[in-house]
């Protein structure tokens, strides 16, 4: 991994863990405000679909991050190099 690889995979960490802290404080707020309204009563769906469209998205960009990194993109392409092909028979 050169410079600005690493450079940008800092930049896209710093990005996702302050999405995520701001997610968790948004959470807090909902929940905490519900629960205060209503009691205790756990429904995804109540009031918080903007959390639950934003986790997906958040879960999204984790997989992407830490799954399917440049490290894994270059593991694949070794392996598509190393594939032989065989020769065009005419």
């Amino acid at each position: 991994m050169n410079y600005n690889q690493a450079q940008q995979r800092v930049h896209n960490l710093k990005k996702f863990y302050k999405n995520l802290f701001w997610f968790g404080i948004v959470a807090a707020i909902i929940f905490t405000d519900d629960f205060f309204k209503k009691g205790i009563h756990l429904s995804l769906w109540d009031g918080s679909i903007i959390l639950t469209i934003w986790g997906i998205i958040l879960t999204v960009k984790a997989v992407k991050l830490f799954i399917f990194d440049a490290e894994w993109e270059r593991g694949i392409i070794e392996k598509e190099m190393k594939k032989t092909k065989d020769p065009i028979q005419f």
